[in-house]
């Protein structure tokens, strides 16, 4: 059974998963808490690190966690003109809630700044892992941005921001694609007994996350 280490920065998370002596990284967090995540990620055999997008709260460390470790980076292609700029998929919000949040990350993706880095992997649906030592799965959720994926490892599902639980579980409150958005969100609330860990907020049981 694998272990799950959640590393908190602020309101965004990544996680180290862990099978005995092997170890991925999933999202890398924002600058300000890279030596944080790199301390945690010494504790263990890292042998790759998996982007669930490209937004810059969690990719923010890649290339330099990268560097430090020597892993390769891995993600899906179609976010790949997000790096380093990400206003080049256009958010939009519907909900009160999420127009003060993408407000918020429009303000973040204008004075921030994110190292260009190149993955070694491209990533698609039903991708197996497992030569890293980690007997995961990916699959597929657009809608957030175009390249969004998640990540199924035994009863757990990392779904980085195609769901949110920031401030309550929701469906994502920011998508380039709504209709995407809200299908990815279907398919994850059909997907079973599983539990859901988000980018932001603590994890929780899978449910019909569209009525």
């Amino acid at each position: 059974m694998v272990k799950i280490h959640r590393i908190v920065g602020g309101n965004v998370n990544c996680y180290i998963v862990a099978d005995n002596d092997k170890a991925i990284l999933i999202d890398t967090g924002r600058k300000k808490y890279r030596e944080k995540i790199l301390e945690k990620c010494k504790e263990f055999h890292v042998s790759l690190i998996v982007l669930t997008h490209g937004h810059m709260d969690h990719c923010q460390n890649a290339a330099y966690l990268a560097n430090a470790l020597h892993i390769p980076i891995a993600m899906n292609k179609k976010d790949m003109n997000m790096i380093p700029d990400n206003r080049k998929q256009s958010l939009l919000a519907k909900t009160l809630l999420g127009k003060i949040v993408l407000s918020v990350s429009l303000s973040s993706f204008e004075k921030d700044s994110l190292e260009v880095f190149e993955p070694i992997i491209y990533l698609k649906n039903g991708d197996d892992l497992s030569d890293c030592g980690i007997a995961a799965k990916v699959i597929e959720l657009p809608g957030h941005t175009k390249g969004s994926i998640g990540v199924e490892i035994e009863d757990n599902l990392f779904v980085g921001d195609a769901l949110m639980n920031m401030f309550y579980p929701t469906v994502s409150m920011l998508y380039v694609d709504e209709l995407e958005m809200l299908s990815s969100a279907k398919f994850i609330g059909e997907y079973g007994d599983k539990t859901i860990y988000f980018g932001h907020g603590k994890p929780k049981k899978n449910r019909k996350w569209i009525k």
